[in-house]
């Protein structure tokens, strides 16, 4: 599964420990301190303004607590910055495969983000009907447990574009991702209308690749390219069970040169939305 999600993205390698086993202690702590505070569960849940279920799932170890909640439990509990410290040790998400977590950790510090895709939508543009759709669809099938966690990593991520508004956000993506209707015409319409809308924001950039294409720099597959703050680049790139983490220069500028070929070759800017507003309306 692309974006670095899979059926071993719960896991850990090196003989550490398991993600769960991480965010079990994190549960813990955070039941300790609502107990400390003489809450019950139903009474703390909408004073850190999350469901009954999500506390439940967090003190169960069963879900990675999104930093808002964090930061409200912090602040309801009085934990003493207890809870702030103990959710930087959070390292190993649950829904992040090992191979893709040293990238997930520079994407989420990066100053210039480039994707070409043509699989299916990047994960940091994909609703969440249609990501579910593509977790329910895995092989070998997952349990809810593992979906949940998969997409709760991947709505973490999608946060970045938002919330880090001088960061570069550039995407290619094929006009065929939108054609082959995963998870149908009501999810497809709802796909588009959130693309169009995160083009709106002016640090995402998207443009389509046209179904016909005579000349197409981008034939050796999908790639990730970023930027560090200290103006490093490196480039990624992703298998079926695997990912391809890259940072020999040559290699990354052969990408940047593919990636740069890519853009003059796919629709314009104002061409691509024009696109994607006729596809919703046939959607």
């Amino acid at each position: 599964m692309a974006d670095g999600t899979g059926a071993t993205g719960a896991l850990t390698g090196g003989g550490e420990p398991e993600a769960s086993d991480s965010l079990r202690t994190f549960g813990e702590v955070v039941k300790g301190f609502r107990k400390r505070a003489g809450l019950t569960q139903e009474e703390f849940a909408p004073r850190v303004r999350y469901s009954l279920p999500t506390v439940a799932s967090i003190e169960q170890g069963r879900r990675f607590p999104p930093a808002d909640f964090v930061e409200r439990a912090e602040e309801v509990l009085d934990a003493f910055g207890i809870l702030r410290a103990a959710a930087r040790r959070l390292s190993r998400q649950p829904g992040l495969a090992s191979w893709f977590r040293q990238w997930a950790r520079l994407e989420s510090e990066a100053v210039s983000l480039q994707t070409y895709e043509c699989r299916l939508i990047p994960g940091l543009l994909q609703t969440e009907a249609y990501a579910r759709k593509l977790f329910v669809d895995q092989l070998p099938p997952l349990d809810d447990d593992q979906i949940e966690a998969q997409w709760m990593a991947r709505a973490e991520r999608q946060r970045l574009l938002r919330e880090r508004p001088n960061t570069a956000f550039s995407f290619i993506l094929e006009e065929q991702l939108f054609l082959r209707r995963t998870g149908g015409t009501e999810v497809t319409r709802e796909l588009i209308e959130h693309v169009l809308e995160l083009a709106e924001l002016r640090n995402v950039e998207i443009q389509v690749m046209p179904m016909v294409r005579e000349s197409h720099a981008g034939l050796h597959g999908p790639m990730r390219l970023l930027e560090t703050p200290d103006n490093r680049w490196f480039g990624y790139c992703e298998g079926q069970e695997s990912g391809q983490f890259m940072s020999n220069p040559k290699v990354v500028s052969t990408l940047q040169m593919r990636y740069a070929r890519m853009r003059s070759q796919a629709l314009s800017l104002d061409d691509s939305l024009g696109l994607l507003q006729r596809m919703r309306g046939a959607a």
